[in-house]
Parts: structure tokens; C-alpha cells; sequence
């Protein structure tokens, strides 16, 4: 596990973002784990949470002229990404980010930021349904740019209703790469070092084994 993927995992696990347990998924499957990046809600979080968006990115290696966040969650995580970016790794690159609803009046346009142009990089939380994902790749392409990549906070690297995951079916539909800083590979390493999470080490291996992808 790199170390922007463990200090990632320990700000979610103390912010609350990752949590052990039983939970009920929306998929109706029992987890072990649940995880809510909302739960990351102050400067110094945010901040910790753009480095690691900027890391995965840099380690990564993918190509790109640009970032796009989703409305509504992927706008801070763009933007906080790209202060990282600028502050960490010397890279100023553009942003841009969707209105739900066209504007017309002012500026107008559903557009905010820099324009759409070259090899975009979408910045998102997590791919579930990738609904929101697909809109943005969807309107890239509809301003004449090109997708890049997609990035988001964690895997669950499980299957969907086919065989593929959220991450591999997009990839698969759309020819574009998914990032993510961590798996549920690196949350069973994490929770492996941690004393109290030991407990649910069995209970994740049990999880990924009957879910899991490879």
C-alpha cells in the first residue's frame, strides 16, 4: 500500500467516512464496511483529501489537460484536487465544474470554470450506479473535448449485477480509465495493522471472496 493510500484510509476512518460494522447496502447485501466521504467536512480534511486525489493522480501517470467536477459533490473534490495539484506537484491546471440547471441569464451556459477542452479528468466520490459519472462523460464529449479518466475515493472492487464492477463496466462502456485512491484491497490491509478492527478482518475476507472481483 503506497502511503497516500494509508493516510487516506486513516483520515476516513477517523473522520467517520469509513466505518465497521453490519451495514445494509442499497444493493440489499450486508457489508462489513460502509463508507461516506460526506463526513469529511472541514478545510483541514478537505485538504488532507484533495492531496490524496492529487497523489493517486500523480502516481497514476494519466494524461490530461484538465478537471471536471460533477455537480454536486465532485465540485469540491475537483477543486480541493486541483489546489493540491497546484500546491504539491507544481501542476496549474484548469477546472470546470456543471450547473444542474442551465443558467440563462449572466455568463449562462451549464459550464462553469474553463472551458471543455483536451483530455479531461473527472473527479468524483465513489461510482455506484455511475449515473451522475456517465452525464459527465456524456457532456465532455458533447463540448467537443475528450474524457481522460475518471478518479474517485474508494473501490469496492465488487460486482454489480453482472460480473463486472461499477469501476470495470465504465471502463468497459466508455474506453476510460478509473482511479481510485484505495480498494477494498488497501481498507483489509488497513484493518489489518489497527488492533481494533482485527475483528472484522474475517468478515471482510468473507465479503470480498463471495462479492469480489478480480
Amino acid at each position: 500500500m503506497h502511503a497516500y493510500q494509508h493516510d487516506f484510509i486513516a483520515l476516513a476512518h477517523r473522520a467517520g467516512v469509513l466505518r465497521f460494522g453490519s451495514f445494509t447496502l442499497k444493493s440489499g447485501r450486508q457489508s462489513p464496511y460502509f463508507f461516506n466521504l460526506g463526513q469529511i467536512a472541514t478545510g483541514a480534511g478537505l485538504a488532507r483529501l484533495g492531496a490524496a486525489y492529487a497523489a493517486c493522480i500523480e502516481a497514476s501517470g494519466v494524461s490530461f489537460d484538465m478537471l471536471f467536477g460533477p455537480a454536486y459533490k465532485g465540485i469540491p473534490l475537483a477543486t480541493t484536487t486541483a489546489i493540491a495539484l497546484a500546491e504539491r506537484h507544481g501542476r496549474d491546471m484548469p477546472l470546470a465544474y456543471n450547473r444542474k440547471e442551465t443558467k440563462d441569464h449572466g455568463e449562462g451556459g451549464m459550464i462553469v470554470g474553463a472551458p471543455l477542452a483536451g483530455r479531461v479528468l473527472v473527479i468524483d466520490d465513489v461510482l455506484t450506479a455511475g449515473t451522475a459519472v456517465r452525464e459527465s462523460l456524456a457532456l465532455i464529449r458533447a463540448h467537443g473535448a475528450t474524457p481522460a479518466g475518471v478518479v474517485i475515493a474508494l473501490d469496492r472492487q465488487e460486482r454489480g449485477t453482472g460480473e463486472r464492477s461499477a469501476a470495470q463496466e465504465l471502463t468497459h462502456e466508455h474506453h476510460v480509465p478509473v482511479l481510485a485512491i484505495a480498494g477494498l484491497s488497501e481498507v483489509m490491509d488497513y484493518a489489518d495493522t489497527q488492533p481494533d478492527l482485527a475483528v472484522f478482518s474475517a468478515e471482510l475476507a468473507t465479503y470480498r471472496a463471495h462479492y469480489g472481483v478480480a
